[in-house]
């Protein structure tokens, strides 16, 4: 509309509120580029400035698929052996084993890419938080390691010579139930990371 001065007024205000509710117009490109956890993965590499935590989105996000893929052919074989009639009542028990182990190996592996990009989303991130949260995730990708290590059975177990010899005989004498508690204690690294560092 123009004025008595010539001048021209822009209807519907500025295009820095032009969102819902006044948000930003940066904010809002940024959440049209991030509307899922797909679009997450690639978001958070663009967004952030660590490399400390661009490489763990890379190793976490292959990680995550792997794992993903394993526990997919575990339960193929689970409803192969439903559609045989063999096992028993056991199935469903191990049906749902599958999926709560999935959860739990998976939910903190994509935890801290989806922790960055949230954070970049709505209120920008530091290259501390996001350095905080990729060496979290790394040690969760460890833990599972040595919890996979705990959690050997001893007829499986093998012989390792050499300076880890030592170290790998300990995690091999553990009970197996102490597996869970390296995966575990590194989750709740994550979430420390995540309440410092914010």
């Amino acid at each position: 509309m123009v004025d008595g001065t010539g001048s021209t007024e822009k209807l519907g205000g500025t295009g820095g509120d032009s969102g819902p509710g006044g948000a930003s117009g940066t904010g809002n490109d940024d959440g049209a580029a991030y509307s899922g956890l797909l679009t997450a993965i690639p978001y958070a590499i663009r967004a952030s400035s660590s490399r400390l935590f661009m490489g763990y989105v890379v190793i976490g996000t292959l990680a995550t698929v792997v794992v993903t893929v394993l526990m997919a052919l575990a339960l193929v074989v689970v409803f192969g052996a439903t559609a045989t009639g063999t096992g028993g009542g056991s199935l469903t028990l191990s049906r749902a084993f599958y999926v709560v182990v999935g959860l739990f190996v998976v939910g903190p592996m994509l935890a801290p890419t989806l922790l960055v990009a949230r954070r970049h989303r709505r209120e920008g991130s530091t290259e501390r938080y996001d350095a905080a949260l990729g060496l979290a995730g790394f040690a969760f990708l460890g833990s599972l390691y040595l919890g996979l290590l705990v959690s050997v059975p001893p007829g499986q177990q093998q012989s390792v010579g050499g300076v880890l010899a030592p170290l790998v005989e300990f995690f091999y004498g553990l009970p197996q139930l102490a597996g869970l508690v390296p995966p575990v204690l590194a989750a709740g690294l994550i979430a420390l990371a995540h309440r410092l560092t914010k």
